[in-house]
This record gives structure tokens, sequence and C-alpha cells, in this order.
């Protein structure tokens, strides 16, 4: 069981990862909405296009969030990969 300060830390990480893509979230709804707004006002429809390419990076952000987290499945897969990786070159080492 890890130790509580670590489970603090990792509290502390993971909570501010979770709000720092809900600021960009809403900053994304506000601009995109904003640029509706005024695309909506000119009768043109050019909005469409930095909803979609920000669209992409704020899934993208979430994406990194769920899957590479301290802690995630996937995180702690590839952590004991690159640890083996690390432990075999080191007893590489000392054989030479």
């Amino acid at each position: 069981m890890p130790h509580t300060a670590s489970l603090e830390r990792l509290a502390r990480q993971r909570t501010h990862a979770k709000l720092g893509w809900w600021g960009h979230a809403m900053l994304y709804l506000l601009v995109n909405l904003g640029l509706a707004l005024l695309c909506w006002h000119q009768g043109r429809q050019w909005f469409v296009y930095p909803l979609l390419g920000w669209g992409i990076g704020l899934l993208a952000h979430g994406l990194s969030m769920v899957f590479m987290r301290a802690g995630s499945p996937w995180f702690e897969r590839q952590v004991a990969r690159e640890r083996a990786r690390l432990q075999a070159s080191a007893a590489s080492m000392s054989q030479d």
C-alpha cells in the first residue's frame, strides 16, 4: 500500500489535471459561443473550423488525462515496462 504522503500527492495531481481540463472546456465553450454569435450576426459559418480544431485539442487533453495519469492501468503498465528495461540494462552492465 502506498504511503499516505504519496496518496496525497497523487490525489492533488489528479485533481489539478481534472480542474485544468474543466477550465480548458469552459474556455472552449465561451470562446466558441462568442465566435458562433459573431458568425450568426455576420451571416457566415466559419466558426465551425475553430470549433472542430480546438475540439480535437480538447479531446486529446481529456484522453491524455484518462490514459496517461499516474495510477491508470495503461500508465502503470508503461512504468512496469520501463522499470523492466532499466533493470535488464543495469543487470547487463553489471555483468560486464
